[in-house]
């Protein structure tokens, strides 16, 4: 038998085909589709009532309010409104409103497993790879069609292996490393997977994996996988999931074709930040040192989950944000402000001068509260930093993970948090 990918298996189940190989064009059943309130409902309902047809298993259907939310003008209030009745009607089998982020809502209720097919309607939607299952983003057309139908066609795709090996270092995150990625593996990687393994991945809690696989998003990939491993279903079974130990069989066979292999060392890496406008203008975060900033973002789906808060409270403890300058915290979910709450994670961030947001996209989609003014320059836990992505096409985005951002602004200026959090250390 041939030795095949774990994406491979997972796509050969959904097709209720034996195998699959790169370049097969075949036709997917969907365990689960989900999108919010900008992707989904509002885009769904004019193509479903032209075809005269509704949702193919409501039960299958997530719908997470949190780009629109809280509504701040009349047209945010009537897409909500919309998203709302829509649920109702179609008997949605799960609704979050204003509950926090859809991507991290998923794993926050158990709902991912390993081998699962799952369609999204957003591009970051790949967020929930790192439970071992195969999640790639849609196009508004073509969820309707899935939601509608419950199946999908797929270009099977290749599969690269990114190795990542040896202990992360104090002050290094999956965020620094996704940017080193970015940097070294471009961002036109369309119409590919990829799997990531390797000692460091093994030694990472699921919020830090879960950084790998979102980020897959900004190296164009389809998708990005990581094999379950008893942290895997752990974390699902903590969360309200089922998951039993056979489960651990979602993974490539020893011998299975990759058709390319990148290996990143990473005890050797140092924070990074990337410069607008691109993830791929990653580099040391010393390199940055002292370029003057107006705002600190922490927040999305992959810098506010409650690890990141952690890291931000951990360099703010006993300190304050700089004179002049902004630390706004969108925590990506109510459950996480509540858990930080209970752990004194916000009083720390308060205490320091921070401001506490909504859970939701918020800035990191150019909505809500902390958008830029010309001229503007924020250091953010975000996944891009394109041109006008957090408003003005005039302002400056850099990307840096929760530490580096943390230590920003209590610097004033980008800053390597290493420094900090070795001083914290001392006797």
């Amino acid at each position: 038998m041939t030795a095949t990918t774990l994406v491979e298996k997972i796509i050969a189940r959904a097709s209720g085909l034996a195998s699959v190989k790169t370049g097969d064009i075949v036709t997917c059943k969907v365990d689960l589709a989900f999108a919010h309130d900008s992707s989904g409902p509002r885009r769904w309902k004019p193509m479903l009532e032209e075809l005269g047809t509704g949702l193919w298993d409501p039960s299958r259907v997530v719908i997470a309010s949190d780009h629109y939310v809280p509504a701040v003008d009349a047209e945010s209030a009537a897409i909500l409104k919309l998203t709302r009745d829509f649920v109702r009607e179609q008997r949605v089998g799960r609704f979050f409103d204003m509950k926090g982020i859809a991507h991290t809502l998923l794993p926050a209720h158990g709902l991912l497993k390993p081998g699962m097919f799952v369609a999204g309607g957003d591009s970051h939607s790949c967020h929930g790879g790192a439970f071992g299952c195969y999640i790639s983003g849609y196009g508004a057309a073509d969820m309707a069609a899935i939601v509608a139908t419950g199946e999908t066609w797929i270009n099977v795709p290749a599969v690269d292996l990114v190795r990542l090996d040896g202990d992360m270092p104090d002050g290094v995150t999956s965020k620094d490393i996704m940017l080193r990625l970015c940097r070294e593996l471009g961002m036109d990687n369309a119409f590919r997977a990829v799997e990531f393994s390797g000692s460091s991945v093994a030694g990472m809690p699921m919020d830090e994996r879960m950084v790998l696989s979102n980020m897959t998003a900004e190296l164009g990939y389809d998708a990005g996988v990581i094999a379950p491993d008893a942290i895997t279903l752990e974390h699902i079974r903590a969360h309200g999931g089922e998951a039993d130990d056979a489960l651990l069989s979602w993974r490539s066979d020893e011998g299975a074709l990759f058709a390319r292999r990148h290996v990143l060392d990473v005890a050797g890496l140092a924070p990074q930040v990337a410069a607008p406008h691109s993830p791929a203008n990653a580099g040391p975060a010393m390199d940055a040192n002292g370029v003057r900033i107006d705002q600190a973002y922490v927040g999305a789906c992959v810098g506010a989950k409650l690890e990141d808060l952690r890291m931000v409270a951990r360099v703010l403890e006993g300190r304050q944000v700089a004179a002049g300058v902004r630390l706004l915290v969108a925590p990506a979910s109510t459950q996480i402000t509540e858990q930080a709450s209970r752990e004194g994670v916000l009083a720390t961030i308060l205490a320091a001068g921070g401001t506490l947001l909504p859970s939701g996209c918020g800035a990191c989609a150019g909505m809500g509260a902390g958008l830029l003014a010309e001229g503007e320059v924020c250091i953010s836990t975000t996944n891009r930093n394109f041109k006008g992505r957090m408003g003005h096409d005039g302002a400056e985005v850099w990307l840096a993970s929760p530490y580096t951002v943390a230590a920003s602004a209590v610097a004033g200026e980008i800053r390597d948090p290493r420094g900090l959090l070795s001083e914290r250390r001392a006797p």
